[in-house]
């Protein structure tokens, strides 16, 4: 499986960053993320003047965030950029991760960096939409009804086991998600800027558990697989509990804020400006049509996949220090970003088939342009 990695320390020229990727399951290992720099640059045909390059403090500030998560949180650097890029891009991500990879604690430590609110809201069967969004309550002494604000009026959202709540209560966070606003009676209201969806599910329990549908995991912008951390980490855990590490107490760990909203709005105004060629967002689009076609695949990625991946790629190459988008970042978003929106055909499955090995396939299938 593939996740972005964070380049190392901003720079005025960075290196192109190199991606993680772990072997696939379906076909032997394809080029991917790991691929030669591409020269695919805007020129000056294709499209307005290039804009001016990624300011270097805005990058030095968020890279700075994955140094403060990386205190309290060990082995999930590429998740945490994942994450970044979901902020940068207005979107929402699915968690998915044995109990025990610190899914909470990630999402608790990335708010304390970025100096903003978050909710944790543990979702089971007997859990209702009001639960969730806010609802009407009776004030006896005005004799009115005043609405009283629900767990989803906070900038990050941790929405714990999504998939053990019926799709009723799944389905009160899409208008929150897609609208960013709840209406209760008929009167919408506003969530608070920046807002984001963080929902986790456990990948290998299924009794008592609503699978997502697949409507639903559309309006997730990225899907990560959080792994077992290998076994230096898993010692480095270990000893910082034994030196007196506790997850309850952040700012013991010594996590402090070192960005906050109006650094991730003016980056989301630099992240728009990344301009993208023709041939690019054929590439793009020749990706996400490519999985239609798959013989292993009853669903292939929508339109609004292709936009997501568009998006994710932007503000990739706007991390990596580029003010334009190559066919490497459209690889390198390709797994987060698609693994979600792709359906296996049943006798796939039972080949042993996986979502990841198909994407591998139609990355390597699909002609890169130069």
């Amino acid at each position: 499986m593939t996740e972005p990695a964070f380049p190392h320390q901003p720079a005025a020229q960075p290196a192109e960053p190199t991606p993680a990727q772990q072997p696939s399951n379906e076909r032997p290992a394809t080029p991917g993320p790991q691929s030669a720099p591409s020269t695919d640059r805007p020129t000056a045909g294709s499209g307005p003047a290039e804009p001016p390059a990624p300011s270097h403090e805005l990058r030095a500030a968020l890279a700075a965030v994955r140094t403060e998560v990386g205190k309290a949180v060990v082995g999930q650097d590429a998740a945490v950029t994942s994450l970044l890029i979901a902020l940068l891009c207005q979107g929402h991500v699915l968690l998915e991760g044995v109990p025990g990879v610190a899914k909470t604690l990630l999402v608790r430590t990335l708010a304390a960096a970025l100096k903003l609110d978050t909710k944790r809201v543990q979702f089971t069967p007997d859990l209702m939409p009001g639960d969730v969004t806010g609802s009407l309550v009776y004030d006896a002494r005005t004799a009115e009804f005043s609405f009283r604000e629900g767990p989803v009026f906070t900038n990050l959202v941790l929405a714990d086991e999504i998939n053990r709540t019926p799709p009723k209560t799944q389905a009160s966070l899409l208008e929150a998600m897609e609208e960013r606003q709840v209406s209760v009676d008929g009167t919408p209201r506003l969530l608070p800027d920046p807002f984001m969806v963080i929902a986790t599910q456990n990948p290998v329990e299924y009794e008592g558990t609503y699978s997502l549908p697949e409507a639903q995991l559309d309006r997730f912008l990225l899907k990560l697989v959080l792994p077992l951390p290998e076994r230096d980490q898993e010692v480095e855990v270990l000893a910082r509990h034994a030196a007196g590490f506790d997850p309850r107490n952040l700012a013991a760990a010594g996590v402090t804020p070192v960005a906050d909203a109006d650094i991730l709005e003016r980056a989301r105004a630099e992240v728009a400006r990344v301009q993208v060629s023709r041939e690019v967002l054929g590439y793009a689009v020749d990706v996400c049509r490519a999985t239609r076609f798959s013989p292993s695949l009853s669903l292939g990625v929508s339109p609004r996949g292709a936009t997501a991946l568009l998006r994710t790629a932007r503000a990739w190459a706007w991390l990596s220090g580029r003010s334009f988008v190559t066919p490497d970042d459209i690889k390198a978003l390709a797994h987060p970003t698609l693994r979600h929106r792709v359906q296996l055909r049943a006798e796939a499955e039972l080949e042993g088939v996986t979502a990841e090995g198909v994407l591998d396939t139609v990355l390597a299938s699909v002609p890169v342009p130069r």
